[in-house]
């Protein structure tokens, strides 16, 4: 099979196309024919050495995937071979790449309301979303969500979320950007160019920031007392400050990093059906335009996903 491999840590320079085995599935794995792989951020933080616990290469990039069962493990009793599947890979084994073995417990099935590319745009940034705003913060109806880079990968979906889980939901976004987010629903939108959100927005319940830095201290000033901050950028110096700031004033601060979960796949799935979410794509390219797709995500001004065509009938 072709991949997308690297040998060094580096540039988008080091990502080349390779021809390599085609893996098997080991016992509890799905062998996925793959029709588009996502990118995200966090790809080329792991090309260029910035996420340690990826290892060192040679590897195959990639966390996101959609695509056809070729074959199942022989304890693998929740998808059979032909069904459209979307989920998760991770390197050394990841996306970027015509077949993965990963995991049954990282895939559901494919919404048939979406194509590859649309599906494969969702896995880690829908997770990255669903999971703090579900199940670390419990979003309810009523309460004040402020999402960062609200235009952003994760950042669109969140909004779309928060949304549907009734909240008032405010984000921050250049103004270029407002009417697409406020086709997504947002209820508030601050130009974080020209107003300082730290003082434009108040009473906030809970905060999903994917930027860090001094966005996490500011972001304080925004919560109302027992208010959440959750930081999921996912990689960077330790944010031990912020969690020292937010202790001293009452607040809760949260460090979170997705999971890959079948069964929170399918809860986005079902958003997706009943209408209430969908993944914005900004840019389609070709497998073997992998290192111009880093390129791009790397600028910080994408717009939704980034998605590779792995297959031409994707």
């Amino acid at each position: 099979m072709l991949a997308v491999s690297q040998r060094a840590f580096g540039g988008p320079e080091v990502l080349k196309i390779i021809e390599t085995g085609r893996p098997e599935p080991g016992p509890h794995e799905v062998l996925v024919r793959i029709k588009a792989a996502g990118v995200n951020p966090a790809d080329w933080k792991i090309r260029s050495g910035q996420v340690h616990r990826a290892g060192r290469p040679p590897f195959t990039l990639g966390l996101d995937l959609s695509g056809v069962v070729e074959g199942v493990g022989e304890a693998v009793t929740r998808l059979r071979p032909g069904d459209a599947v979307f989920g998760n890979a991770f390197p050394p084994y990841g996306a970027y790449a015509e077949y993965a073995a990963v995991p049954d417990t990282w895939l559901s099935l494919m919404p048939p309301e979406l194509d590859h590319v649309q599906a494969a745009a969702l896995p880690t940034t829908a997770l990255t979303a669903w999971q703090p705003l579900t199940h670390v913060a419990s979003v309810t109806a009523g309460q004040r969500v402020l999402v960062h880079a609200a235009a952003g990968g994760v950042g669109h979906l969140a909004v779309q979320i928060a949304k549907a889980r009734g909240a008032y939901v405010i984000g921050t976004a250049q103004a270029g950007k407002h009417a697409f987010l406020r086709q997504l629903g947002a209820d508030e939108l601050i130009d974080y160019t020209q107003t300082d959100f730290a003082t434009a927005a108040h009473d906030i319940d809970v905060v999903l920031d994917p930027i860090a830095g001094d966005y996490g201290p500011r972001s304080l000033d925004t919560l109302a007392p027992g208010g959440t901050l959750i930081d999921v950028r996912g990689s960077g110096p330790d944010r031990g400050d912020v969690r020292k700031l937010a202790g001293e004033r009452g607040l809760r601060f949260v460090e979170f990093g997705f999971t890959p979960s079948a069964a929170d796949l399918e809860a986005i799935a079902g958003l997706v059906r009943a209408g209430t979410l969908r993944a914005a794509v900004e840019t389609v390219l070709p497998l073997a335009q992998a290192a111009r797709a880093h390129e791009l995500s790397e600028t910080g001004r994408v717009k939704g996903k980034i998605v590779l065509t792995v297959d031409e009938a994707a």
